[in-house]
């Protein structure tokens, strides 16, 4: 690792919580706004596109190792552009990404772009704090059928999964981390299955899987989506690659083009980060720190823990962690 070699986003009505500016840049938030980004050059060797879950945050814990941190602090301060795009809210990301990299002395003209619930919700963050937080409206699940979904997760399922209520379009219940994931896995099909008629029953088409079930007019707005500690409900025009998307525009938005980049996931829809921007003629390579699901034929190269020297059995966060590092002392030294 020593050598460093599709669809327009948000179609939809946007808001911006606390900021009348609902598009695509990243507005000055705060007394560090003058100094946006100056840490980034127009044209840097590289930039990464990250899942939280899995390549930056354990799956088992749900934390981010201090190693992680320090070295997504050191890549951004050499001019690298750091971009988290997940289904995770923007909550779990000031909690668990922002607070910690700033407490580990973050330099106030780093600019970081958190892309969350896979495009919905955007904002980004430098060492004073995070800025706007703006919402899609138009890509959120009815909030009737969320409270529905509240209500069942409390009153049959509350011992092996959680409501997540700091979602602001997708519905999302989570394992609670003291629950074996075999039995919540067990439970998980159990949920999605009533999820899935709860879905019916509100007169919505949804797909789960391969499983499709059309509303009366023979049409899917909506996802069940399972990974393996959770599951979303959302609209089907979210995903990685809507994420991938808004995270070249708020580069453009700085007049940063990265001559190339790195998207890491652990998750087969994690691929379509790297898909889209293949797709668009952006030079990439994807890391997958899962590959137990198998890794698919693409068009551009699949990097896997064995091509740093490690054992398949380096995944999750192990395995981002060597990567991250693996970058930064190819760029840094």
């Amino acid at each position: 690792m020593g050598h460093i070699s599709g669809a327009k986003a948000g179609q939809g009505r946007r808001t911006a919580i606390g900021c009348q500016n609902g598009g695509m840049t990243a507005p000055p938030a705060n007394a560090a706004s003058a100094t946006f980004g100056v840490h980034t050059p127009s044209a840097p060797a590289l930039a990464l596109l990250l899942d939280v879950d899995g390549p930056v945050a354990s799956p088992l814990t749900r934390d981010v190792k201090p190693a992680i941190i320090a070295d997504l602090v050191a890549l951004a301060t050499a001019g690298i552009p750091v971009i988290f795009n997940t289904g995770r809210s923007d909550a779990f990301i000031r909690e668990q990404v922002m607070e910690p990299m700033i407490a580990a002395g973050m330099p106030s003209g780093t600019l970081i772009h958190a892309i969350c619930e896979k495009g919905a919700v955007w904002f980004s963050y430098t060492a004073a704090g995070p800025g706007p937080i703006h919402v899609d409206r138009e890509l959120a699940v009815p909030a009737a059928y969320g409270d529905d979904i509240r209500r069942m997760v409390a009153e049959d399922y509350s011992s092996h999964m959680f409501f997540d209520e700091t979602k602001r379009a997708m519905v999302s219940v989570e394992q609670h981390i003291e629950v074996p994931n075999s039995e919540y896995l067990a439970e998980q099909a159990l949920f999605d299955a009533e999820a899935m008629e709860l879905m019916q029953r509100h007169g919505l088409g949804v797909v789960r899987l391969d499983h499709h079930a059309p509303n009366s007019d023979d049409e899917i707005d909506y996802r069940v989506d399972p990974t393996i500690i959770s599951t979303d409900i959302e609209s089907v025009r979210l995903g990685k690659d809507l994420g991938a998307s808004r995270a070249v525009e708020l580069l453009a938005a700085q007049g940063i083009t990265p001559q190339a980049w790195r998207t890491v996931g652990d998750s087969r829809t994690d691929y379509a980060m790297a898909d889209w921007l293949h797709h668009n003629d952006h030079p990439v390579k994807h890391v997958d720190v899962r590959p137990a699901d198998g890794v698919p034929v693409k068009p551009y190269p699949i990097l896997t823990a064995t091509d740093l020297g490690l054992e398949e059995t380096v995944i999750h966060d192990d395995a981002g962690a060597a990567f991250l590092r693996s970058w930064l002392d190819a760029l840094v030294g």
